[in-house]
């Protein structure tokens, strides 16, 4: 039986790695944003980066691209702790430790996902409204890559 358990745990481990891999790897594709006056809006001196060859991409974008990488990538471990609890769970034969032990796990995973969830909410409501009180545009639902 241990022999088994081991070797369904190896291959959740290698499950995960390829996932996780996938998610290195994966490149996402964001909306551009055009002001609607071109060249009218604050100046930023995102042009400054753009005559070094640095890029041009404005820091809050930046930011908030960075934000919703790891949250996704916390919402993942979540997912996969969640997994892992309900298996652990199945796997119990009746042994109340070990049913305690996964729901506590499951409970603990939960609590986690809310806080991620808040923390996408508070990120997403600040990166609007940075946005609006830098350039004075309203945030359009089409970029939304945060």
């Amino acid at each position: 039986m241990k022999k088994f358990l081991f070797i369904i745990m190896k291959k959740i481990a290698t499950l995960f790695l390829v996932t996780l891999g996938l998610f290195i790897l994966a490149t996402p594709a964001f909306a551009q944003f055009n002001p609607p006056s071109e060249g009218t809006g604050p100046y930023l001196g995102l042009e400054y980066g753009k005559a070094t060859g640095l890029g041009e991409s404005d820091i809050r974008f930046t930011t908030a691209n960075i934000i919703s990488v790891a949250l996704g990538l916390l919402g993942t471990i979540c997912v996969i702790l969640m997994l892992y609890a309900g298996f652990k769970w199945m796997m119990a034969g009746g042994n109340e430790e070990n049913v305690k032990e996964a729901t506590n796990i499951i409970k603990y995973a939960v609590i986690g996902l809310i806080i991620i969830l808040s923390a996408y909410a508070i990120t997403k409501f600040v990166m609007a409204n940075l946005f609006k009180a830098t350039t004075g545009y309203d945030y359009k639902t089409t970029m939304d890559n945060y």
